[in-house]
């Protein structure tokens, strides 16, 4: 049943804050009436949501804004606009979409704050309800888990920022400096800490995973702990990470320890499934999705700037309107899958859907589609003249991520133990069907379990195949300080490609130069040679499209994508480092009255 409880907000007004050093006012109402019971302080709570909804989050920093990186792409050095700078390495400080990221996520912490100041000073918590205490603690974890998400995005686009944690209050100065970034997200774990206990499982809760619930808080805990312990860019261009980092590991382990022991679930069987359930607007709990970010009909931008493209419009045949995918994936991790790897061809889509309703290969090797959602996927059609609003909800976090940072924290603290094989294991599982368990499963893992550094490398790789398409690699890359080696090995490894393909010798030689497609008797959309060359001449039924042929060029050598779309990633201000740190929106400089500058990282 789809949610649209985020968008209730009777107290607190939805406009967007201008500046969060300068914020509104939020209501007329007495703050301590608000939390003074359970039903109002909800509507209170409620607010922390709504910056969800706002296309700083949901068009942008989803998933538009978390390109380029190795399983997933697009060009951003043939434009100019906001969102090709970002996917460029190069943005400016009047980038639009920057400012209504910042401008979200300040919105939201305002807000958090002023929940957590309104229930933290609220008699219910030392009442003898218990009931209402439970619900009251239970939305302080809430608001402590949204405010934690929003830094932890804050601090991997601008590095250091304004740490702001007081409710406004007339006569507060507003105007704050950058705050070191490790000392906010110390801070976000040590808040969802001391409330995760007393907080509530999505099976207690009204609006199961489209509400934050004490799984997400136990699994971004553990998130937010690994950004802690991993590496950050410094505004002098290096790559660092603090000498306590294995604290942090500690801490990641003990928390997804702790879901993993009193909350576990099995996998569903069917990855496909997890995905089609958003598609279908279907939100089980005690699955692998532990929060969605849920959009009422009419919003949200998922399956209109990501997923497989429908061509549609007034003149289409069907009503189900038009989507695209501003990020592609790009052939080398399409092939990087075992071929037999059932998540692969639900990440890697090969075909779309044009304005007769079939599927049609893919315009070329450089569109393949995030495969996972789509709106050709939903039950009614939304419309033929319809684009943004599918309604469809975005993961924020699964359960087979906190089976694999359990592996990675363990494994860094103590090797490749059998716990940390079992919890890589259980993903590898749902990956293959159980009659190649063996092989796939069971003889994988004990090979690359000789090691520390082989069984991480395995948890890279892993997490690649496992969460593609979902945009939180970027992330991934930066705290294990791979962003920019893993950039320039995917350009080299697509220049070998083409170079395989066109000169029909090397290690990639063996894949497809071309594909041969078709709709077969039954009017299905079939390949005939996904994974390997077809050698011959199939009968007349079957389309040829240029494949990896195509990474090739006569006259440059390679297609331009292949040399620019990486290049300021691991060949930019600070060659072998990506300088994925942003500056500040200028707007938020002018009204800082001087707090804030956008000195260092090369800016100026």
């Amino acid at each position: 049943m789809k949610r649209i409880y985020i968008l209730i907000c009777v107290l607190l007004g939805m406009s967007s804050c201008k500046d969060f050093l300068e914020p509104e006012s939020l209501s007329t109402f007495d703050t301590n009436y608000i939390y003074s019971n359970v039903e109002d302080a909800r509507k209170g709570v409620n607010a922390a949501y709504v910056s969800f909804s706002t296309d700083g989050f949901r068009s942008r920093l989803s998933n538009n804004m978390t390109g380029n990186t190795d399983i997933e792409r697009q060009s951003g050095w043939g434009a100019t606009a906001d969102r090709h700078q970002i996917w460029n390495l190069d943005a400016l400080p009047g980038n639009g979409d920057l400012r209504q990221f910042w401008n979200a996520a300040y919105t939201s912490i305002r807000d958090c704050n002023i929940a957590i100041e309104g229930i933290e000073a609220s008699k219910v918590l030392t009442s003898t309800d218990v009931a209402s205490k439970r619900q009251l603690y239970h939305m302080l974890g809430e608001v402590y888990t949204i405010r934690a998400y929003w830094y932890s995005m804050l601090t991997y686009y601008f590095g250091d920022v304004p740490n702001v944690r007081l409710a406004p209050k007339a006569g507060q100065d507003f105007y704050l400096s950058r705050e070191d970034r490790n000392l906010i997200l110390s801070q976000q774990i040590e808040d969802m800490i001391k409330v995760e206990s007393q907080m509530l499982w999505a099976d207690q809760i009204n609006f199961g995973i489209e509400q934050v619930s004490r799984e997400y808080t136990l699994g971004m805990i553990a998130r937010l702990a690994l950004q802690r312990g991993g590496y950050y860019l410094t505004p002098e261009l290096t790559m660092e990470r603090k000498t306590d980092f294995k604290d942090y590991y500690e801490i990641a382990r003990t928390y997804t320890e702790k879901l993993i022991t009193l909350k576990d679930r099995e996998l569903p069987a069917d990855y496909r499934q997890v995905f089609m359930n958003q598609n279908k607007f279907i939100s089980p709990v005690n699955s692998d999705v532990l929060f969605e970010v849920p959009f009422a009909l009419g919003s949200g931008d998922v399956a209109w700037n990501i997923g497989i493209t429908v061509d549609g419009g007034t003149t289409a045949s069907h009503s189900y309107g038009s989507g695209n995918n501003y990020m592609s994936i790009p052939p080398n991790y399409y092939f990087s899958f075992d071929s037999t790897d059932i998540r692969r061809d639900v990440t890697c889509a090969l075909y779309k859907i044009n304005t007769s309703f079939q599927k049609v290969f893919v315009s070329g090797v450089n569109n393949i589609a995030q495969g996972k959602w789509s709106r050709h996927f939903l039950t009614t059609p939304p419309g033929p003249s319809t684009a943004k609003g599918t309604g469809i909800n975005w993961p924020m976090l699964r359960y087979s991520d906190v089976l694999l940072m359990y592996a990675e924290a363990e494994n860094e603290i103590s090797g490749p133990t059998e716990k940390a094989r079992e919890a890589l294991s259980r993903v590898r599982r749902r990956a293959f069907p159980q009659a190649q368990w063996p092989a796939k499963v069971d003889q994988y893992v004990t090979g690359i379990s000789g090691s520390k550094d082989a069984f991480f490398n395995s948890i890279v790789n892993e997490r690649g195949w496992e969460f593609g398409g979902e945009m939180i690699r970027k992330y991934e890359l930066i705290r294990w300080n791979l962003y920019a080696k893993k950039m320039q090995e995917t350009s080299e490894e697509l220049k070998q490609m083409a170079d395989d393909a066109f000169n029909i010798t090397g290690k990639y030689a063996q894949y497809p130069d071309y594909m041969y497609w078709r709709r077969n008797a039954s009017g299905e959309f079939e390949v005939l040679n996904p994974n390997r060359k077809y050698l011959g001449v199939p009968d007349a039924t079957w389309t040829r499209v240029p494949f990896l042929i195509a990474l090739h060029n006569n006259l440059t050598t390679y297609a331009e994508w292949i040399t620019k779309d990486w290049a300021n990633h691991y060949n930019g201000p600070q060659p072998g480092v990506a300088r994925y740190v942003f500056p500040i929106p200028s707007e938020a400089i002018t009204n800082s009255q001087g707090k804030l500058d956008n000195k260092g990282y090369r800016f100026q």
